[in-house]
């Protein structure tokens, strides 16, 4: 196909991880022509990119997992309670080839711009290689978590060792034996990558600005008769999913708050949890965590002397124990042997708060207080997470309106899904939906349906475009800053309102009212005609 003329496609849909994979079997099942575009050469999305040593889910693997097909959920068997990077990206690849969607995905493939055309409706996809192609619907799937932040510390490209960011790891494995490492940053990633590198390392440097909570997965290989249990139960399960703040079925809602027990009562409930493993179940030990600073300084308080007790050096202990932030506003980290890490003899925390670090050297780097000679660097410095992904793209109108511009003083839509003054576009799990607040597969399944439902609608009534009205997309937002400051969650200097991007625009991005709450608001936007959304034959 040469590059002066364009392929015409129903829709286009960006991304083929598990948002994208889905999107593209609900819109070929309604007989429309789909082309997706992915960066990476295979499917996976963020478990194709994020290949670093010990990456796992915090989800448990029964959960974590298509529900549209009983016959796949059946057939598939999780190894793990937890699953590793390896076996979802197995499990991504499997599903695309059991639903034949290879043939319509191209890979190793950047789209720089997308631009709507009033006046034809079409949207018109450019690609960094120079293809075009055009659509009446663009449904982005990018993800929330796709667009790695490399901290442009002074330096760093005349560093001589080798150097790795957790979001864009290398394919074939990286050998740390014998080396001095250092890794920079102690969120949910470091945490996953710290036991593992620890163990090979000659000695690992963690540089920590902000220590973060981490509880226990107790992870283990999953029992035969648990699988067959969750098996039996699962379209139940499922249905129980969506009835849930987290999208998460298993753990009953607590009814009490935390001061409704006697301290005794705390103490053994969340000694209870922490013994069970997990961050849900630790969360739902009562009703107000999130909501009230006293009961949640109980919770808070039992991690740190968890930390305390684990950690053998003291002045180390409290550099890990987190103080600036109310547990669960954050997302919390589970780990497998963490705290414990730092009681091996090849192992040293650095406080970079204190000390902050002030440059890359050509043999490892300098903080404000001493210098460190590393062979190797890991930055586990996070993502430009919920909008970073969408404004790498150039997307605009003929109207002359730009994304960039349109989110300038931070992302705004309707029901984290459509985005007003840029039509026919939808997002699957954008910012203002309850996205990384829930299990993220059934968030995407819940959007998807709803756009693939949308779309029918405007087929069968001759509606050729669906935009969302301004002032919907107001109220949406409004709405959206209502639910987090009822809550603690804007407490936290937390990747949900871009605090680790220097620049970024701070506002709360995620739908923090829960996915029961969210579900019922998207199902009534339906029953009441698309309300919000103007339809124009």
């Amino acid at each position: 196909m040469s590059d002066q003329h364009s392929r015409t496609f129903d829709a286009v849909v960006i991304g083929a991880g598990f948002a994208g994979l889905y999107a593209l079997y609900k819109l070929r099942k309604m007989g429309l022509s789909v082309k997706v575009f992915e960066a990476g050469n295979g499917v996976g999305g963020t478990w194709y990119w994020n290949r670093y040593p010990g990456a796992r889910c915090d989800v448990e693997s029964m959960e974590y997992s298509y529900s549209f097909d009983p016959e796949l959920e059946q057939e598939w068997i999780w190894p793990d309670k937890y699953s590793k990077q390896a076996d979802i990206l197995k499990y991504a690849n499997h599903v695309a080839e059991r639903f034949n969607l290879m043939k319509d995905i191209e890979f190793e493939t950047r789209i720089k711009s997308a631009f709507y055309e009033r006046e034809s409706n079409t949207w018109r996809i450019k690609t960094a290689k120079g293809r075009k192609v055009v659509a009446q619907f663009c449904v982005m799937a990018v993800g929330n978590l796709s667009t790695p932040r490399v901290p442009d510390f002074k330096g760093i490209d005349n560093f001589k060792g080798d150097w790795y960011h957790s979001g864009l790891w290398p394919k074939e494995e990286v050998n740390f034996s014998g080396k001095r490492v250092g890794i920079i940053g102690t969120g949910s990633t470091a945490i996953q990558i710290i036991p593992q590198v620890a163990k090979k390392a000659k000695h690992l440097h963690i540089f920590q600005r902000t220590a973060n909570y981490s509880l226990p997965a107790r992870n283990g290989p999953l029992a035969e008769e648990k699988r067959a249990i969750h098996k039996k139960k699962y379209r139940e399960l499922r249905k129980q999913a969506y009835s849930t703040p987290f999208g998460i079925a298993g753990y009953p809602p607590p009814e009490k708050g935390a001061f409704e027990a006697t301290p005794k009562e705390r103490e053994a409930k969340y000694h209870q949890k922490w013994d069970e493993g997990g961050t849900i179940s630790y969360l739902f030990s009562y009703n107000d965590l999130l909501l009230s600073e006293k009961s949640n300084e109980t919770a808070s308080d039992f991690v740190r002397e968890r930390i305390r007790e684990i950690v053998k050096d003291p002045e180390t202990a409290e550099l890990l124990c987190p103080n600036d932030h109310p547990i669960g506003t954050k997302r919390i980290c589970l780990d497998s042997g963490y705290y414990e890490t730092f009681n091996r003899y090849n192992v040293a925390l650095v406080d970079v708060r204190s000390a902050p670090i002030e440059e890359i050297t050509p043999f490892g780097l300098r903080t404000a207080r001493e210098e460190f000679e590393l062979d190797s660097i890991i930055f586990a410095t996070g993502f430009d997470a919920m909008t970073g992904a969408i404004l790498e793209m150039n997307i605009r109108t003929s109207d002359g309106l730009d994304m960039k511009d349109k989110w300038k003083d931070g992302p705004k839509t309707y029901l984290g899904i459509m985005i007003a003054g840029f039509p026919n576009m939808f997002v699957i799990t954008g910012p203002g939906s309850p996205g990384v607040k829930s299990q993220m597969i059934l968030s995407i399944e819940q959007h998807t349906d709803w756009i693939t439902g949308c779309i029918a609608n405007m087929l069968v009534n001759g509606i050729t475009r669906a935009e969302a009205e301004l002032e919907a997309e107001a109220k949406w937002t409004e709405h959206v800053n209502e639910v987090a400051n009822s809550t603690l969650y804007p407490q936290a200097n937390s990747w949900y309102v871009g605090a680790n991007i220097p620049g970024k625009p701070r506002i709360f991005m995620p739908y923090v009212g829960g996915v029961e709450a969210y579900k019922k608001i998207c199902d009534e936007v339906v029953a009441k005609g698309y309300e919000g959304i103007q339809l124009a034959p």
